[in-house]
């Protein structure tokens, strides 16, 4: 249900923008307004977000541990696996952030001749992951050839690395093959494995096909249906300033991938993509594990209305008597005095 949902979702929009420009002329609504609605509501959802998330209590420290923690002096501590330093919770972060260490590390559980059951390493999802994400960074990188002038050095030396290989004399960049290539594993992975379609929502499919839609669109305009790259600049560069214009003749697909991007970032701060941001402030992640040498408090505590146990017993000494429990006092001033005197 979520995989057709999410590809009729993709698919009417596609039609919807091809609808706008083609047949109603809203060029302007396409190429301007939508692209300026997209950042405002991606930078807003991405910090509203974050700050959410930065003001969570964390009342105790919670790292996430696989490795021998600093103890005594005659064994050795794994210092990435379970950090008892801020040096060495940077190092852990660095590697998950970079290369997904985690996901590397990553084992599938399965039973074989029904009875005995074995782990397997899964490194076609790790390997998935990392080409996707690392990609999708170099392509986004190369596109700011489009939003400055003049180009900036590494975004050329990215371009030229990128775009070694030649086909008829033609720069092909690996990237956005490599792009498209992982997020179809990723995707044919999400349906043909029983386990993970069974737990895979339209959440999961619709950003999937966004990309697929942005990736296909950008291979057929670079290699397939040439577009105007000069006008495409001017669109880009006057969004850029503030300055915007659009251009004649840009090309219809252009406008099919400009408003996909859109999508996506539109989307972003409110899907699962927000891992993005949420791994810089997982507990389990940024925390050092130092509990039995430095005492963990809290900084976002705040005040605690406490129900001490003399205010306890005072709401409810009747029910504790007339059950027999306990008393540290046994109700009023005159009460105490006839329990004197009778005694």
């Amino acid at each position: 249900m979520g995989l057709k949902f999410s590809l009729l979702m993709v698919t009417a929009l596609i039609l919807g923008v091809f609808l706008g420009v083609e047949a109603l002329g809203l060029s302007y609504l396409f190429g301007v307004i939508i692209p300026y609605i997209a950042l405002a509501t991606f930078i807003i959802g991405f910090v509203y977000r974050v700050v959410k998330w930065g003001k969570a209590p964390v009342p105790f420290r919670i790292p996430t541990t696989c490795g021998q923690q600093k103890s005594l002096s005659w064994i050795k501590q794994n210092k990435i696996e379970n950090p008892s330093t801020t040096s060495g919770v940077v190092a852990r972060m660095a590697l998950e952030v970079l290369f997904f260490r985690s996901l590397f590390k990553n084992t599938k559980a399965q039973l074989v001749d029904g009875q005995r059951l074995v782990y397997q390493w899964e490194k076609w999802l790790w390997l998935g992951g990392l080409i996707f994400h690392w990609s999708f960074l170099i392509v986004v990188i190369r596109h700011f050839r489009f939003f400055l002038e003049p180009v900036p050095a590494f975004v050329r030396l990215i371009e030229k690395l990128d775009g070694f290989f030649l086909v008829d004399l033609q720069n092909v960049y690996l990237t956005g093959v490599l792009l498209l290539v992982a997020i179809t594993y990723l995707f044919i992975r999400r349906v043909f494995i029983p386990q993970v379609r069974y737990v895979s929502l339209a959440a999961d499919y619709f950003p999937l096909f966004v990309i697929m839609g942005i990736a296909l669109t950008g291979i057929l305009m670079r290699y397939f249906t040439r577009v105007d790259v000069v006008a495409v600049k001017e669109l880009a560069l006057g969004l850029f300033t503030f300055n915007p214009t659009v251009p004649e003749g840009i090309s219809i697909l252009f406008y099919i991938h400009l408003f996909l991007v859109c999508v996506l970032i539109s989307y972003f701060p409110f899907s699962k993509l927000m891992h993005m941001g949420g791994i810089f402030l997982s507990p389990t992640r940024n925390m050092a594990n130092n509990n039995r040498a430095v005492r963990h408090i809290n900084p976002w505590n705040y005040p605690v209305k406490v129900h001490t146990y003399e205010e306890y017993e005072d709401e409810f000494r009747d029910k504790m008597r007339a059950v027999g429990l306990p008393l540290e006092k046994d109700g009023t001033e005159g009460e105490k005095e006839a329990a004197t005197t009778k005694e």
